[in-house]
């Protein structure tokens, strides 16, 4: 009796995979991919919400900032690629699991590189950057598999694997710079600017030499996204524990504490009900044109879930007699990040359907409650009050959709599906 094929890995040609495959959904591989990168989100949300109530906040969220487009960057790059090639034989497998020793290695970097930059010295970067470098090292071997697997994506394949390379001899370089701050953000901001461009090259030189796009799979990419989003929301669950605990520890069980725990929960919960409240899936199947911006702005999006986490995270510092951290700290670290997910969210939305919503007036004056949490924080409001206000922006979004917006987006997506209907709510 033969062993079936699902039980053998042996090396198969990377052919590409079919981009109308149906019931395609993320792989355990994938899922299992996912974990290292909730370990990276809670370190670099760790380390900001440290940093702020340290009083070090320029040099927190540049180190976020910095940290979060390293990883998400390389999250997306694994997707993608995975969503046209994914053979799941042992060598994928095995270069995946290489990407993901590179996710840890550059997670155990990142305090040295957030201490020198609140110090102002040479960025500590090194470590960093060989984590990074190395999973970039095995998506370029990925796709020189690729560009061997299937004469039609030879070129396309090529030109990542090119530009990726040239990326990471460039981030080498930065690590024998005797760099400060700001000489190291000039650098990092040129060589992401090539390894960001790989994409964008890539595709174009494949169009022009008859091999197209990669088959990538719209309903695969989005289920992706949704779950990264996911793991992001969770570290406004975890942000809730921790501040909940200081505040209890504190205060004891109290209003204060009741309204952080309740609130951050209904944040987390809220942000997911307005990611999900347009499917993408469908859109991307029939507008692939529209997946460059839609996955592009995704970066801003994670990274703005993760620092909501750490915002949250940074409400415990308030009630921490071992610091000095401020209402109106508190809440602009989740106040200004629930806005740029917000507006992100809109302009993301917009570009989908190619229409910006047509209760906009609304959705905007919503979207600006964080601004009135900032202010009424400046004014001396209680904490759990304007937190109460921040909250209220997302809350609001899904109940004017519950209540009746939806007839306005459901005949935007008739439009862009053309005759399927599609119904939300």
């Amino acid at each position: 009796m033969s062993t079936p094929t699902y039980f053998r890995h042996g090396l198969r040609r990377m052919a590409g995979r079919d981009a109308a495959e149906a019931h395609r959904a993320a792989t355990p591989l994938e899922l299992l991919f996912d974990l290292t990168f909730v370990a990276a989100f809670g370190v670099a949300g760790n380390q900001l919400a440290s940093a702020i109530a340290h009083g070090d906040i320029a040099a927190g969220v540049g180190g976020f900032c910095f940290a979060m487009v390293a990883i998400v960057w390389a999250w997306i790059n694994y997707s993608w690629f995975a969503s046209a090639f994914d053979t799941d034989d042992w060598l994928f497998r095995v270069l995946t699991m290489v990407q993901m020793a590179g996710v840890v290695v550059l997670a155990i970097a990142l305090p040295q590189v957030f201490a020198s930059l609140e110090r102002g010295q040479q960025i500590a970067n090194e470590v960093m950057v060989a984590g990074y470098v190395v999973m970039r090292v095995a998506v370029i071997a990925q796709w020189w598999r690729a560009a061997h697997g299937n004469p039609k994506y030879r070129s396309v394949a090529k030109t990542y694997a090119m530009v990726i390379g040239i990326a990471q001899v460039g981030w080498v370089v930065l690590i024998f710079l005797p760099l400060d701050p700001f000489g190291f953000l000039i650098g990092a901001l040129v060589v992401s600017t090539i390894d960001w461009a790989s994409p964008i090259i890539a595709e174009t030189k494949g169009f022009r030499h008859g091999g197209g796009a990669t088959p990538w799979h719209p309903h695969h990419i989005a289920e992706r996204y949704a779950l990264l989003a996911i793991i992001a929301l969770g570290e406004t669950v975890f942000g809730t524990l921790v501040a909940a605990q200081a505040v209890t520890d504190a205060e004891g069980w109290s209003v204060s504490s009741i309204a952080v725990i309740g609130l951050g929960i209904v944040m987390a919960f809220a942000l997911w009900w307005v990611y999900f409240m347009v499917p993408s899936a469908p859109i991307l199947a029939v507008r692939r044109s529209k997946a460059l911006v839609w996955g592009y702005g995704h970066i801003v999006l994670f990274a703005a879930i993760a620092a909501v986490g750490a915002g949250l995270h940074v409400i415990g510092y308030v009630y921490d007699e071992h610091y000095h951290v401020s209402t109106l700290t508190a809440i602009s670290s989740i106040a200004i990040p629930v806005l740029a997910f917000m507006v992100t969210l809109y302009l993301l939305h917009a570009w989908l359907v190619s229409e910006f919503p047509k209760n906009s007036p609304l959705q905007i004056s919503v979207i600006a409650l964080p601004v009135v949490a900032i202010i009424g924080a400046a004014l001396g409001w209680p904490l759990w009050a304007c937190l109460l206000i921040v909250v209220s922006s997302p809350i609001l979004i899904v109940l004017s959709y519950e209540l009746g917006a939806w007839r306005a987006l459901e005949a935007q997506l008739v439009r862009v599906l053309g005759s399927e209907r599609v119904v939300v709510g």
